[in-house]
């Protein structure tokens, strides 16, 4: 499968984004998906997931009440809703597809997923 992301740029303080992840696999909406974030000089972190059930979502504790994760399941395609940046929001964010279909568990490590969007760059300044 390929995963396409989208919807980075440069924002102030308090300003939102939304992210896509546009994705071309057959099944897709049989997979958990989620979000990742990469700062520069740190490791890989996980944000948020959106379960093949739809209304299972989970977030980190820094986003939550901030960001919002979806899933367009005839675009076959995700999102990530991002209000109220924040500098330390500023990261190359990825999107990413479990490696097993129907999971029930939340996984927040990066192992665990096999197909990977190409990043995108967000910048929140001060």
């Amino acid at each position: 499968v390929q995963l396409q992301a989208s919807g980075g740029g440069l924002v102030q303080a308090g300003e939102s984004l939304r992210l896509s992840c546009a994705a071309s696999g057959v099944n897709d909406r049989d997979y958990n998906m989620a979000w990742f974030r990469q700062a520069s000089g740190k490791e890989r972190e996980f944000v948020a997931l959106i379960s093949w059930r739809p209304e299972f979502k989970y977030y980190i504790d820094s986003v939550k009440g901030r960001f919002t994760i979806s899933r367009d399941i005839g675009l076959n395609t995700v999102y990530l809703q991002m209000n109220s940046l924040k500098p330390e929001d500023t990261a190359v964010y990825y999107c990413a597809r479990d490696r097993q279909a129907f999971s029930t568990r939340v996984k927040k490590n990066s192992a665990e997923y096999g197909s990977w969007g190409q990043g995108t760059l967000v910048t929140v300044s001060s």
